[in-house]
């Protein structure tokens, strides 16, 4: 008797130890954003949660600042906690095959956001089509300087997204390379789409070919405002077209202000509502209406794909019709 009251205790403290799983009709979703200190995922995590709890679902949000290790060890936790579905922004897309079949193993959906985790069992990626980011900025710069010397600054090199970009933007550069109206005179990434890096990178390329760069193909905000550091430096900014991407507050006045060539916009209230969307119908176990599919090395991941547009001074006006920034903010009042 005393040996079938223990098996009977064991048994217990083994389900109290397991995951408690939210009920269908109230999921609860972890999200694992790559870096809350920069302003573009501080607006997702705002969307985000605001779409999910509509629909009745609580978010837990980590941060991982920049940092591989700590965004494992905070994917890890969200496992512990026994959530239904985890949204991951990955730092680095390329080392989280492990931690991903933990989750899978727990019975927790992994959707990956905005960048593909690669070589993982992952339910669903939802993206802007960043191809096509990466056309536009490539459009945008040639259009203003369809002649001279291209300087190419990549994103970071852990990010997937950064050469998807390049696979645009060199779609539309090829062209003009091989009929010789460009030539490119460097190119580099730039580690975790660092903005002093990018200014030391530039800063670096400008000395090394006698400040003779036509043209900047910046994949991002963050890094085309490290490179107009740098052109500025040398009496350039304003001269030199830039791209970029995000919309940040700072690059649409950069844009106003003529020193930034164009962004793209990315409604993120867009991608964070449909990611949130995506998100509860896996935890229900509803079928979601994916657009595509990607092979990230392990399988092709049924994917959504959402539209970005290119902005420049002439429709920079589409950011207060959406909401995006009010018109104080734009004019820095």
């Amino acid at each position: 008797m005393k040996s079938f009251k223990r098996t009977l205790l064991a048994g217990a403290l083994a389900l109290l130890s397991l995951p408690v799983m939210a009920d269908a009709a109230h999921p609860k979703i972890g999200f694992s954003i790559d870096d809350l200190r920069l302003e573009r995922w501080a607006r997702d995590r705002d969307y985000f949660v605001a779409a999910a709890e509509k629909m009745d679902a609580k978010v837990y949000v980590q941060s991982a600042d920049a940092n591989e290790q700590k965004q494992i060890s905070q994917i890890e936790n969200l496992i512990s906690r026994g959530v239904d579905v985890i949204v991951i922004v990955p730092f680095n897309a390329t080392v989280l095959t492990n931690t991903v079949a933990e989750a899978k193993k727990a019975g927790i959906k992994v959707v990956s956001y905005d960048r593909l985790i690669l070589n993982a069992d992952i339910d669903a990626y939802i993206s802007f089509d960043n191809e096509k980011v990466g056309e536009m900025q490539a459009s945008g710069v040639l259009k203003a300087a369809p002649k001279g010397n291209y300087f190419l600054l990549g994103g970071a090199p852990t990010d997937n997204n950064a050469k998807v970009l390049r696979e645009g933007q060199m779609k539309v550069l090829q062209p003009a390379i091989d009929k010789g109206d460009i030539k490119i005179v460097g190119q580099q990434w730039v580690k975790e789409w660092n903005p002093t890096e990018a200014l030391s990178i530039v800063e670096n390329a400008l000395t090394r070919n006698n400040n003779k760069i036509d043209v900047i193909v910046a994949s991002n905000d963050a890094t085309a405002g490290g490179a107009i550091q740098a052109l500025a430096a040398q009496k350039l900014a304003g001269k030199v077209p830039i791209s970029g991407q995000d919309a940040d507050l700072a690059a649409v006045k950069r844009v106003l202000d003529g020193t930034q060539t164009m962004t793209v916009y990315k409604p993120l209230k867009l991608i964070a509502s449909e990611a949130a969307k995506l998100s509860v119908q896996l935890a229900r176990n509803e079928k979601p209406a994916y657009s595509s599919q990607y092979d990230n090395g392990s399988k092709k991941v049924d994917t959504i794909l959402l539209t970005p547009t290119p902005l420049t001074k002439d429709n920079i006006d589409l950011l207060e019709k959406d909401g995006f920034y009010t018109k104080a903010q734009i004019a820095g009042q």
